[in-house]
């Protein structure tokens, strides 16, 4: 499985926090009933919970999504809580 992560065509960050409990399908369902985007093209959603040293991410490689885990051993994120702190 080769997954080219260099060139989507959307980057997309999820703010506020997210319940980090959700698998690939209540991420999905995050997306398509909050945001209305397509989840089935060549788009990264990248998600945080309440505490910023862990985050996932959601991508689709046109067989199945994969979700990806990052958990900061030392340090953490600086994650937008709104729209406006993303601009």
């Amino acid at each position: 499985m080769l997954v080219n992560w260099h060139n989507p065509d959307h980057i997309y960050l999820v703010c506020g926090k997210t319940d980090m409990r959700k698998g690939i399908d209540g991420l999905a369902m995050v997306i398509a009933e909050n945001y209305g985007l397509e989840l089935y093209n060549n788009s990264l959603f990248l998600f945080c919970g309440g505490r910023n040293d862990r985050f996932k991410g959601l991508f689709w490689d046109g067989e199945g999504f994969i979700m990806l885990y990052k958990r900061f051993e030392n340090g953490h994120l600086s994650w937008p809580r709104n729209s406006n702190e993303a601009k």
